[in-house]
């Protein structure tokens, strides 16, 4: 091997005039390895940016199950607010929705049509059913003549409870609560549509209906909650 060799060469290439062969040094693998999770690096963030921009523009950011579910969540919520400790305890007491018996129910009954002695057969009719008499006879003149239904009952704010087990004897009827009047007496004007009272077992059947039907809404309460 000439002097001129160099080493490792093997003696495969000689050195001619001024010419040197070019060794290249070997790349580190090291070196590619960083380069290669520089670019995932950088890559990754640019598209991260570039997602936010959309979210922001687009004004997004929240998918529609997302969205659902916290509109459901955010409803829920503002219903419990809604509510208040009044109208929880009212729905509670079964007191509130219990009606009353026929024999704590004063009636009044009035002929409001042409036909001579319905007052006192209805009236008897109903007291045989447990119900208190306080009179009968013909309709007062604002009313005489002028009921279309089969009976139309009257009853002040505090006859509601009242009012709708007497409508259970009477089918048909239209009830009208003035504000003006006190007590618990109801009024019972029948009129054109009337043929008969109620049939006992229907009667009973609707009373047990109007018991377990579902108290109405707060007033204070959302509808949908």
């Amino acid at each position: 091997m000439s002097m001129l060799t160099p080493p490792g060469m093997g003696g495969k290439y000689r050195i001619t005039g001024n010419q040197y062969p070019r060794m290249r040094r070997p790349r580190s693998r090291r070196r590619l390895l960083f380069a290669l999770v520089g670019t995932v690096v950088v890559v990754g963030l640019i598209g991260y940016g570039t997602l936010q921009l959309i979210n922001v523009f687009g004004g997004g950011g929240q998918g529609k199950g997302d969205g659902a579910t916290q509109a459901a969540a955010a409803k829920k919520q503002q219903c419990r607010a809604s509510a208040s400790p009044s109208a929880a305890s009212a729905a509670a007491s079964p007191a509130s929705t219990a009606l009353p018996e026929p024999g704590a129910i004063t009636i009044n009954v009035f002929n409001a049509t042409s036909k001579s002695g319905l007052a006192k057969d209805t009236a008897d009719q109903l007291a045989a059913r447990g119900f208190k008499i306080g009179t009968f006879g013909n309709a007062p003149p604002e009313y005489d003549r002028k009921v279309k239904q089969s009976a139309l009952l009257l009853g002040g704010p505090k006859a509601t409870a009242a009012l709708k087990v007497v409508s259970a004897q009477v089918t048909g009827t239209v009830t009208k609560v003035d504000a003006k009047r006190s007590g618990t007496t109801v009024d019972v004007m029948i009129g054109k549509g009337f043929k008969k009272l109620s049939a006992e077992k229907a009667a009973a059947k609707a009373l047990k209906v109007l018991a377990t039907a579902s108290p109405s809404p707060a007033p204070g309460a959302k509808k949908g909650c």
